[in-house]
Order: structure tokens, then C-alpha cells, then sequence
């Protein structure tokens, strides 16, 4: 479904992406872990097209989106979960998720399914956006991603700054939601249990370069959290 190749990016005279490069399967959980400043947030911010890359491409489903804007990538099936959740928080539940509908039709509906697996949404309809938890912001947010059914899910760090009942739920989503073969999903993250629960495929990251990849089964043996510690 995705498929990223060569791909470099720079902030001033910095190299922060080095030739990166990884393709991800629909129905499949591609973990892409690293410590802080390695340029997790970066490659997806440039899958996104929120940065321009310098070199490299970013094709989905056979399409080169490389130089596309963020909305023509949402139109192609894109959804993001950025860093900190970014949602509206002086509009309501609502209209947080309609955000997402932005470039479909006035009438199109809010998908029930979501409703299904956020319950909690569905009870907080009318409250705003930043009187929610973070954890209800942070299943807000995913669920703003999934309202126009993307076919590729991009989620940077989804369990930052979240309680343990919730960082379980919403694990539970993304298994759910990667076992129905309609999405590929594309996972960053810094907790490393959370990671190696759901990781189908799994890539390091190293001063902006793939320095391992596998199998999510073989997390434990390849030593992963020893690269992690480095």
C-alpha cells in the first residue's frame, strides 16, 4: 500500500532523514521506533506532506504523492495522527470529527462504527474538544483521522502523556483496526511493549537512518531493545 523509497530531508544545513526507506502492507502494524530526535516525527510529517522532502519518493497504492499538498493526500487515503493530538478545543466532539469530513459533502454522516470503537465519544458529543482527558482527546483525534476511511494510517506516538486503561483500549483499536485488511498502518512510537504488542514489521531508527528492520515476532531476538538504549 505504501511504499517509500530514498527518502532524505533537511531543516537548515541538518540531514534529518538519510535515504529512508520501507514499504507498508495493508492489514499490517509497521512500527517505527527510536529515541527522541531521530526523526520519527519528521518522516511522518513528510509522508504527510506537512514537509517538503528533499529527495526520495512516497507512492500509495501506486500513486506518487511525493510533491503533493497534505489535502490532495488526504483525498488519496491518507489519515494523521500528529504528535500532541492538535485537536480543536473550543469546538466540540462533533465538530472536531466533521473537521475530518472536511473535503467530502455538507451531508455526509460520522460512520457509526466509530461510535463503536470509541464509546466514549458518542456520550460527549456536545462537550468540547478541551474540556475532554487526554486520553479522550487522544481517541478524538484517531478518530478524526478514521471519519473519511483512510486506507493509510499514520499515528505518531499515540500513547504520549496517556493513562494505562487508555493506552490499552487504544491498542486494542489498532489491532482492530489493521485485522480487517483495509488499512495499512504506520505507528511511532517511543514505548517499546506497547510497540512489540502490535508490530507486524517493525523499523530503528538511528540519527534519521533505518538501522534494523524485521518482523514484529522478532523484536526480543533481534535485540531491539538494546538498540533503543544505545
Amino acid at each position: 500500500m505504501l511504499k517509500v523509497d530514498g527518502l532524505n530531508q533537511y531543516y537548515g544545513g541538518s540531514h534529518i532523514l538519510r535515504n529512508v526507506a520501507f514499504e507498508a502492507a495493508l492489514g499490517e502494524v509497521t512500527v517505527v521506533l527510536g529515541r527522541n530526535g531521530v526523526g520519527k516525527t519528521t518522516l511522518l510529517k513528510s509522508l504527510m506532506g506537512v514537509v517538503p522532502v528533499k529527495t526520495g519518493t512516497v507512492a500509495l497504492d501506486g500513486r506518487d504523492l511525493t510533491r503533493e499538498p497534505p489535502y490532495e493526500r488526504v483525498r488519496a487515503g491518507v489519515g494523521y495522527v500528529p504528535q500532541g493530538r492538535e485537536i480543536f478545543g473550543r469546538l466540540t466532539v462533533e465538530e472536531n470529527l466533521r473537521m475530518g469530513l472536511a473535503y467530502k459533502s455538507g451531508g455526509t454522516p460520522i460512520p457509526a462504527e466509530l461510535y463503536e470503537l470509541f464509546p466514549v465519544l458518542q456520550q460527549m458529543l456536545r462537550r468540547r474538544g478541551g474540556d475532554l482527558s487526554g486520553g479522550q482527546q487522544q481517541q478524538l483525534a484517531i478518530a478524526r483521522a478514521l471519519v473519511a476511511g483512510p486506507t493509510l494510517l499514520l499515528l505518531d506516538e499515540p500513547t504520549e502523556g496517556i493513562q494505562p486503561s487508555i493506552i490499552k483500549d487504544i491498542g486494542g483499536v489498532i489491532r482492530a483496526l489493521a485485522d480487517r485488511s483495509t488499512m495499512a498502518i504506520v505507528l511511532v512510537e517511543q514505548y517499546y511493549d506497547f510497540a512489540a504488542d502490535l508490530a507486524d514489521r517493525y523499523l530503528v531508527m538511528q540519527r534519521g537512518e533505518v538501522v534494523a528492520r524485521g518482523r514484529g515476532a522478532a523484536m526480543a531476538a533481534d535485540g531491539v531493545r538494546r538498540l533503543l538504549a544505545i
